[in-house]
């Protein structure tokens, strides 16, 4: 359906005000006339009603996505996901409910503006669950008309959205949290009385002494290995290395054939060379 509306009016280009004066120039529809582009795009699939449907709608997306200016996300984007909301809504309506469209889109709208709020307010996720969106955009809602929260409104909201107290100062914690950069800032300098993450959180995977410990340890394994082979005969050598120290590995049949005997032999060769290559690398 999206491809039969003009894109430029559901991707705002420009300044959002000669956005909203080109989307106010579609007219409403009356109930009737939108009873019947929807009825001819539910029971026929007429793509051309879905694309009135839509555009007569855009400047109340626009009105919609105006509410959520607060979290400083740019407003036409807002208003895109909007318009993909409303789109959504207009695929899904079924003029046999008997309610106006607008009624069974703001829903929509609202979920893709929500969704792209969260996404995109801080770069850690401040909400996650569903239950936790709800309360984010309620919060924030309360917090327009109370202010700074005192233990009083704390409970009072978290009655009133029916949470508990914990779950709304955690909330409030990660409103009030601001994104800070890992590293320096461009210009800064250690010098500076700049502290970024990077000056003081300690790398626990990162052990110099631990990594040192364990190279050395490989280092001296693989030491031991090459002696202990170095002793075996010249065919023992060839077996374990082809066996388990080359890529591809070697299969029983393929050392069979270069050794002219059974690959049961092979086999047995094989286990009596690593048995002697243990008892060698113990002795290392």
């Amino acid at each position: 359906m999206s491809k039969t509306i003009d894109s430029m009016s559901l991707v705002p280009q420009g300044s959002i005000g000669a956005y909203v004066q080109s989307v106010n120039q579609f007219s409403m529809l009356s109930a009737e006339e939108e009873k019947e582009l929807a009825e001819r795009l539910f029971n026929d699939g007429d793509l051309d009603a879905a694309k009135k449907l839509v555009m007569s709608h855009l400047r109340f997306v626009a009105y919609v996505a105006k509410s959520y200016a607060g979290y400083g996300l740019p407003q036409a984007d807002l208003i895109q996901e909007g318009n993909i909301g409303l789109m959504k809504a207009v695929k899904r309506f079924d003029p046999s409910v008997g309610v106006r469209l607008v009624s069974f889109a703001v829903h929509w709208i609202k979920a893709e503006i929500h969704e792209y709020v969260i996404r995109n307010w801080r770069m850690v996720k401040v909400a996650t669950t569903k239950a936790q969106r709800k309360l984010f955009f309620n919060l924030r809602k309360a917090k327009k008309r109370l202010g700074w929260f005192s233990h009083d409104e704390v409970a009072t909201v978290a009655e009133n959205l029916n949470v508990s107290t914990t779950d709304v100062l955690e909330m409030e914690s990660r409103l009030n949290g601001q994104d800070q950069s890992f590293d320096l800032t461009a210009g800064d300098s250690d010098d500076d009385d700049n502290f970024a993450p990077v000056q003081y959180l300690e790398d626990k995977s990162a052990d110099v002494a631990v990594t040192v410990e364990a190279e050395n340890s490989q280092l001296h394994l693989k030491t031991k290995l090459y002696s202990a082979l170095s002793q075996l005969d010249e065919r023992s050598q060839d077996i374990v290395s082809s066996r388990w120290l080359s890529e591809p590995k070697a299969t029983l049949q393929d050392l069979a054939s270069r050794y002219n005997v059974s690959a049961e032999r092979v086999r047995q060769l094989e286990a009596n060379a690593i048995k002697k290559l243990q008892s060698n690398m113990d002795l290392a």
